[in-house]
């Protein structure tokens, strides 16, 4: 994040095993939370991504290319995947909302990420000290204006969090919720660089939870997704 390269490969190096671990975990004992226990991963591949956008600073074709996997981890798979992994966790009668979140959130993610294929001017990969700022044109500037474009974003990836059932999975979208208050408050300048490895540590929430047994039955009593 806006640190170093250190930061985020020793962010990647402690959520990717964990991820890993909780997955399994999940797998053994409740196989609904398997999506949400993969979150950690998703993240660790994440700060990975930014790891390697720090070591490339000086060549701006593979600063290019990592930043754009970077940011498809913050346009597409936050706001698609958070609904989608508290879909598996709800009754029935609960799921369509979820379904429909994700989709939105596909949509949203896809109209805003897609474009930097064809506009190359339009994600810029900046270096401020111990700071990375990806800053961007994005096509809802030209409709809605950016505050509704984010408060849109983060309706997809923290709102299906709050409104989970489950009271564990609703801790971790206050958790997720307060870090968005402490990266606008005292970290503009980064946001989604703050905003992402905040996140990733957060996500150590749901580790202590798939193992703590808060998220998934006994040994031996697996349940489908």
């Amino acid at each position: 994040m806006c640190f170093s390269a250190e930061v985020s490969f020793t962010a990647a190096a402690i959520l990717l095993p964990a991820g890993v671990a909780a997955v399994q975990r999940a797998y053994k004992t409740d196989r609904r939370y398997i999506p949400i226990a993969s979150l950690p991963v998703l993240f660790g591949l994440q700060q990975a991504l930014e790891g390697a956008v720090w070591t490339s600073a000086g060549n701006q074709d593979m600063v290019a290319q990592f930043s754009l996997a970077y940011m498809f981890f913050s346009w597409l798979a936050w706001p698609v995947w958070t609904p989608f992994s508290v879909y598996f966790l709800e009754p029935a009668r609960r799921r369509p909302l979820f379904v429909i979140l994700a989709i939105l959130g596909g949509i949203l993610g896809g109209t805003q990420y897609f474009p930097y294929f064809v506009h190359e001017n339009w994600l810029v990969t900046k270096f401020l000290g111990r700071a990375i700022s990806y800053g961007s044109k994005e096509l809802f500037d030209f409709i809605i204006g950016r505050p509704a474009t984010y408060m849109l974003y983060v309706s997809f990836v923290i709102g299906p969090l709050l409104l989970s059932s489950h009271s564990n999975i609703r801790i971790f979208g206050l958790l997720v919720f307060s870090v968005l208050i402490v990266t606008y408050i005292f970290f503009a300048y980064a946001y989604i660089s703050v905003f992402c490895f905040g996140g990733g540590i957060m996500s150590l929430y749901l580790v202590w939870m798939i193992f703590s047994g808060g998220g998934a039955q006994s040994p031996g009593a697996a349940r489908p997704l």
